[in-house]
């Protein structure tokens, strides 16, 4: 099969009629053999219902349903699990993502990408959602030096051996591109068009903005320091620790000179410093241990073989 599109969904059932009928009249122009997969991630207003009835219309439209909400990243690994296509489409259930945009994809992927990103350089979304988004897609390009404008749009496409290789859970998919740019693969990106929101209401929080800051601090730290946690660990510990060393050195030439420093702010401090250096640096310890006893199950991504 060539192609697989993974949609998530959460109470989208105005919209899945006319996406799928978009996906329908843009595919079937290619010479294409396809399947769109649909996760229901535990909708309330009779989405999976609606799905049920397009199955006889549509037959390569496959769904599952979860019993509650979990989430876009897991629907988005569930659906990872069953895509049997050589590319891997992921779009959200809006409408806001243009199935029109999938050939381009498929086009720029084939110039020697392994994951192609959408970014929606015109954006019809409120000032209340560009402007976070536009801070936090800075922030995370700067952070993890990977040149793309868009982190989070749901419109990509992935080579096989690339959804294979990622491991989604939690909200990384807000990540997916610098996941698999740590992995090695070749991540680029492309404009695609954005269309303002049909039917519902966008499940877009401002706690949603918070809580991307705290996942790329995971992230970085699973991409960079997951096999030797004492580099950050040891790091920050020493850095503590020589700053209480300079605090007391300090205030002991200060005791020579005949000052008093028993009931100084600065010499409790210093000892603070020097204390919570020490504590970082055994954390760093513990948790090369621990990295260490899970070595084994470390895998690494590797392009080709001969044997």
């Amino acid at each position: 099969m060539n192609l697989s599109i993974v949609i998530p969904a959460y109470n989208e059932k105005e919209s899945l009629p006319e996406l799928l009928k978009q996906i329908a009249t843009v595919l079937d122009e290619q010479s294409l053999t396809y399947e769109v997969i649909i996760v229901d991630d535990g909708s309330t207003d009779g989405t999976f219902e609606v799905l049920k009835s397009l199955k006889s219309q549509y037959p390569w439209l496959k769904a599952l349903r979860f019993r509650r909400n979990y989430g876009k990243s897991p629907a988005l690994a569930e659906g990872f699990k069953i895509a049997r296509g050589d590319y891997v489409v992921t779009m959200d259930a809006d409408l806001q993502d243009d199935p029109a945009e999938i050939p381009s994809l498929i086009a720029k992927l084939e110039e020697g990408y392994d994951m192609i990103s959408g970014w929606k350089k015109k954006r019809y979304d409120p000032l209340s959602k560009t402007l976070p988004s536009r801070i936090f897609n800075f922030v995370t390009s700067r952070l993890t030096g990977i040149p793309i404008h868009d982190f989070n749009c749901g419109l990509k496409i992935y080579r096989r051996e690339v959804v294979e290789s990622l491991q989604v859970y939690g909200e990384l998919h807000r990540f997916l591109p610098v996941l698999a740019h740590w992995q090695g693969f070749r991540v680029g990106e492309l404009p695609v068009k954005h269309h303002p929101r049909k039917f519902g209401k966008s499940k877009f929080g401002i706690a949603r903005f918070f809580n991307g800051f705290f996942d790329l601090m995971t992230v970085l730290f699973l991409t960079r320091f997951k096999t030797s946690p004492l580099h950050v660990f040891g790091f920050i510990g020493m850095v503590l620790f020589l700053i209480g060393m300079v605090i007391e050195s300090y205030l002991t030439w200060q005791w020579f000179l005949g000052h008093g420093i028993g009931r100084r702010p600065l010499f409790f401090l210093g000892i603070l410093t020097i204390i919570v250096g020490v504590q970082f640096v055994g954390f760093g310890l513990v948790a090369e241990m621990l990295s260490a006893g899970l070595a084994e199950n470390v895998t690494y991504s590797i392009r080709e073989r001969i044997e």
